[in-house]
């Protein structure tokens, strides 16, 4: 392979994934409160297919993504992303203008198609980089979905004319200029990164033999399902909890302006960028995976549990309080469910079954909003109640399945559960 992709490409796919996921950010908080309020229904299920939408279409488009990169190369499907993501945006302006439901549904599936390519960027990084090399060049795309989903928000609250009054179409121009300058820098500095030596076999959708791999490896499926639930009591919580804090349910419980609601979501992101990054990379080879997971786990039970009385109350301080707890918690469940998956593995294996996390993670991602919301404007503490329940579940399963596998190097020596340290 040619070193010149290789140079200061991944700077390059860095800040394009960045400032692209800035735009996605700047519109997440705002979407369910605009849709509320175009046309309100009263069960909230319109409000929840549109926000499982976005997810519904990535997980669809990700693999057919990934298999066409494959033949005409990473460059241009990422291209393709981006402007689509720019069409999408602005689309989405629109339909805040002429207060426009099914104008929102149109612009979040095709965002969510355009959005798949995150995908086909992380195949880039793998051919861009070496086998040592790889893991620090993929934790530049959580990086950069850390800081957009931090400084996203941030946007989004400049973006809103005055703290009280409809933001009108802005967002949405903001978030398609972003995907805009996103793409100039593609097109000029981006070079193809697919060559001959590039990984090009077949993807599948379904792959039937990485479930039969998962199911017939000693607490995989369980560490597999422990992911699902982790992941759908959270994107359960995403989408409720800005109509919760504007004031959108029956009876409202907070009434935050919609800049108080983009700074709310900043929190989140940077709370969950400063756990992931400051403290889950320090402890993660002290403590072992399993205690860092259970421990985030009944951490989220707790925060689920706050949550619940700050809606009770209508406390702003226990409503930070538990979303620092809820937070916290979450950010150190995935990594650590995936280093546990990773170290059970059969390393010839890895790839697939690592896969198969994925989508259980991209189905829990399109099930909870489309759950979540309808409880909500059922009950606004139920989502809370169910969202608890869900992670008790989660902590068990965590702790049974941790404590019955051994690590793949170690299983054939009946070697001690990789829960303890």
């Amino acid at each position: 392979m040619s070193l010149e992709p290789r140079r200061g490409s991944l700077l390059v796919i860095f800040l394009t994934v960045l400032i692209d996921l800035l735009g996605f950010g700047i519109v997440l908080p705002l979407l369910p409160i605009y849709a509320a309020q175009f046309e309100p229904h009263p069960t909230g299920i319109q409000l929840g297919a549109l926000m499982a939408s976005f997810s519904a279409m990535q997980f669809l488009f990700a693999p057919l993504w990934g298999r066409i990169s494959d033949r005409i190369g990473r460059r241009p499907v990422i291209m393709v992303g981006l402007f689509a993501s720019l069409i999408c945006y602005l689309l989405f302006g629109w339909a805040t203008v002429r207060k426009s439901l099914v104008l929102l549904f149109v612009s979040r599936i095709g965002a969510g198609m355009a959005g798949a390519t995150i995908s086909t960027a992380q195949a880039y990084i793998a051919d861009t980089t070496s086998v040592e090399g790889r893991a620090k060049g993929m934790a530049l795309v959580g990086m950069a979905f850390g800081i957009g989903f931090t400084f996203g928000p941030l946007l989004g609250y400049l973006a809103v004319p005055d703290g009280q009054s409809d933001p009108g179409p802005m967002p949405g121009v903001m978030a398609a200029v972003l995907s805009g300058v996103a793409f100039v820098l593609a097109w000029f500095l981006l070079p193809e990164s697919l060559n001959p030596e590039s990984d090009q076999r077949p993807r599948r959708l379904f792959d039937l033999q990485a479930i039969r791999s998962a199911t017939a490896l000693p607490s995989i499926g369980s560490l597999v399902l422990a992911v699902f639930v982790s992941v759908f009591a959270f994107s359960m919580f995403e989408p409720t909890l800005g109509l919760l804090v504007k004031g959108e349910t029956d009876p409202p419980v907070f009434e935050f302006s919609f800049r108080q609601v983009c700074l709310t979501f900043a929190y989140v992101g940077f709370v969950l960028a400063i756990v992931q990054g400051g403290v889950v990379r320090r402890v993660a080879g002290r403590v072992a995976e399993g205690h860092l997971a259970a421990g985030g786990a009944a951490a989220e039970v707790l925060g689920f549990a706050g949550l619940a009385v700050a809606a009770d109350q209508g406390s702003i301080a226990w409503l930070f309080a538990s979303l620092t707890v809820l937070v916290s918690g979450f950010a150190f469940i995935t990594p650590s469910l995936n280093g546990l998956i990773s170290r059970r593995t059969d390393p010839r294996n890895q790839g697939s079954i690592l896969g198969l996390a994925q989508s259980a993670s991209a189905l829990a991602r399109i099930l909870g909003p489309a759950i979540g919301i309808p409880m909500l404007m059922a009950m606004p503490k139920l989502p809370l109640f169910v969202g608890a329940a869900t992670m008790a579940v989660g902590c068990t399963l965590i702790v049974i399945a941790a404590s019955k596998g051994h690590d793949f190097e170690d299983a054939s020596e009946g070697e001690a559960s990789s829960i303890s340290p």
